[in-house]
C-alpha cells in the first residue's frame, strides 16, 4: 500500500455519495507498500480502505481480483470484499484512476512475527489454497519466472548504483534458478505476496488476508516459498529465525499438507522468490517518484535472503 495519487477531502466526500456508507469523518493516506494508492476512510457508518489502482494493476484485471475476494470470503477466508454502490457497481473511477471502496478488517500487521503468529499465517495460507482450489478464474503471473530476465535487463547496470556488482550477481543467480526450476507441480491461483503487512492479526489469530493484487496462476508451492522469505528473516534479511520458519511450515502442513517432495522443491522456489523481490524492489528503488508518499523497500534485504537460501536448506 502507498499513496501516489492524492485525493482531496472534497473529492472523497463526493465519491462517497454514490454509496450507502454514511458521511465522511476522516481520511488518512497509507504510506506502507509500493503498489497502489490507499487511504483509511472513516464515515459515520463504518471504516473502509479506499484503493486507487496505479500502473501495475491493469483495470481489466480488477474483475478477477474482486471475484477472487468474493469467492474466498464465501468459503470462510477472512478477506475483504469491495463495497457495491447503490447501483451495484464495485469498480469506479476517482482522480483519473480505477478505484474501489474495500471493507475494513480489524487487526494489525506484525513487524516481528513470533512462531505462534507464523504458524497461524501458514495455516491461513493453506486455508486460502483450499478455498481457491475450485476458483474458476485465472491470471498469468506477470512477475513470474519468465519476467525476471526482462526485468533484470530493464534495470541494467543502474543496479550497480545500489550495490557494485549487483546486476551480475542477480544474473548469475537467475541462471541457476532457471536451470533448476520445477517443470511440474500443483498449479492454481495464489496470493503471491503474503508478507506480514498483508496479514492482519489480533494476538496470535489471523483476522484478515489483504492486498491480493499480485494474485495469479502459478505453482502453489511458490506461494509458500514467497511467504517463507517474507516471514522468516529480520527486516534486513540478515538473520533467519528457525523457530518462525518451522512454525510457518507446520501451520501450512496442518492446514493443507506438505509432502517430502514439496519440501524438496521449496529451496529453488525460495531462491526464485528472492530474485523476484530483489528485482522489483530494485526497479522501484531506481524509479519511485521523489514526491510519492511511499515507503521504498531495500532490494539488498532480498539479496541477503538469497544468500541464505544458497548456503543452506532452510526447509
Amino acid at each position: 500500500m502507498a499513496v501516489y495519487t492524492h485525493v482531496s477531502a472534497e473529492a472523497l466526500a463526493a465519491f462517497l455519495l454514490r454509496f450507502d456508507v454514511g458521511e465522511l469523518v476522516s481520511v488518512k493516506g497509507i504510506a506502507e507498500g509500493v503498489e497502489n494508492s490507499n487511504y483509511f476512510v472513516e464515515t459515520t457508518a463504518a471504516r473502509f480502505v479506499l484503493t486507487l489502482y496505479e500502473k501495475r494493476v491493469a483495470a481489466g484485471d480488477l474483475p478477477f481480483f474482486l471475484d477472487l475476494l468474493d469467492h474466498v470470503a464465501a468459503r470462510g477466508v477472512a478477506a475483504p470484499p469491495a463495497v457495491a454502490d447503490r447501483e451495484g457497481r464495485v469498480i469506479h473511477e476517482l482522480e483519473g484512476r480505477p478505484a474501489c471502496l474495500i471493507r475494513f478488517l480489524p487487526g494489525v500487521s506484525v513487524s516481528h512475527p513470533t512462531p505462534a503468529q507464523a504458524r497461524a499465517a501458514g495455516a491461513a495460507l493453506g486455508g486460502l489454497h483450499r478455498a481457491l482450489a475450485d476458483f474458476a478464474g485465472a491470471r498469468p503471473n506477470d512477475l513470474g519466472l519468465d519476467a525476471w530476465a526482462p526485468l533484470l535487463a530493464r534495470c541494467g547496470d543502474a543496479l550497480d548504483g545500489i550495490e557494485p556488482g549487483l546486476h551480475a550477481e542477480l544474473g548469475r543467480a537467475l541462471a541457476a534458478v532457471t536451470a533448476a526450476w520445477p517443470q511440474g507441480g500443483d498449479r492454481g491461483v495464489i496470493h503471491a505476496d503474503l508478507f506480514p503487512d498483508n496479514v492482519l492479526m489480533l494476538g496470535d489469530r489471523v483476522t484478515g488476508l489483504i492486498d491480493f493484487y499480485f494474485a495469479c496462476t502459478d505453482l502453489r508451492l511458490y506461494d509458500l516459498a514467497v511467504t517463507h522469505t517474507a516471514w522468516c528473516f529480520d527486516a534486513h534479511g540478515e538473520r533467519f529465525d528457525t523457530g518462525v520458519g518451522d512454525a510457518l511450515l507446520a501451520g501450512y502442513a496442518e492446514s493443507y499438507g506438505l509432502t517430502d517432495d514439496d519440501r524438496a522443491a521449496l529451496p529453488v522456489l525460495a531462491r526464485g522468490a528472492c530474485i523476484r523481490f530483489a528485482l522489483t524492489r530494485g526497479w522501484d528503488w531506481l524509479n519511485t517518484p521523489a514526491d510519492a508518499l511511499v515507503t521504498r523497500k531495500d532490494p539488498l534485504a532480498y539479496v541477503r535472503r538469497l544468500h541464505h537460501y544458497e548456503r543452506e536448506n532452510l526447509f
